[in-house]
């Protein structure tokens, strides 16, 4: 067990060292992306996720890793999680990783209000996790389905428009966020 968790602790020290770094622990920062006011956060994250489905994809190509396996589709679990994951990160003004990152940043309000509700979040999922879920998932349950499989496009298309759309997106607000002259 323990060759196996060392990697996602490494990675997940990386990551927090990377958010730290790029000021992305910082309370404002969070909040003013909801403000529309600053938009760094979402730049990162958008860059995140196509790098990091790049880095999936070509590694499973290559044989370094084996293929992500990919989860059953239930619609009205996963609404419902997004948004009270959603509420919850607009009010606190902090997601999962920038809550640890703050913590062992020794921010109080990080150790206090965000440790204390992420266990607590947790904890209450754990708990209605088994009577809840099962009734909730048989709502707009879809199976294993994804969008290369939906349209019968190959995955490596799908890959790169998503790729593009999140340049384009990039672009956008990166004019957005100018000044006129």
């Amino acid at each position: 067990m323990r060759a196996t968790i060392l990697p996602a602790l490494l990675l997940g020290f990386l990551f927090g060292w990377s958010l730290h770094k790029a000021g992305l622990t910082h309370y404002a920062r969070i909040v003013n992306v909801y403000r529309f006011t600053d938009l760094t956060v979402l730049r990162f994250m958008l860059s995140a996720l196509v790098v990091g489905a790049v880095a999936i994809a070509v590694g499973g190509e290559l044989g370094l890793g084996a293929h992500v396996p990919l989860p059953p589709t239930t619609l009205l679990p996963n609404l419902l999680g997004g948004v009270i994951f959603g509420v919850g990160m607009a009010g606190a003004g902090y997601c999962p990783g920038t809550i640890v990152a703050e913590a062992g940043e020794g921010r109080l309000d990080a150790w206090v209000a965000g440790l204390s509700g992420l266990i607590v979040g947790a904890l209450l999922f754990g708990m209605v996790q088994p009577r809840l879920m099962p009734a909730l998932a048989r709502v707009g349950a879809l199976g294993r389905v994804s969008l290369a499989g939906l349209t019968g496009a190959s995955p490596w298309l799908v890959l790169l428009v998503f790729a593009q759309a999140v340049v384009l997106l990039l672009v956008l607000v990166a004019r957005a966020g100018r000044e006129p002259a």
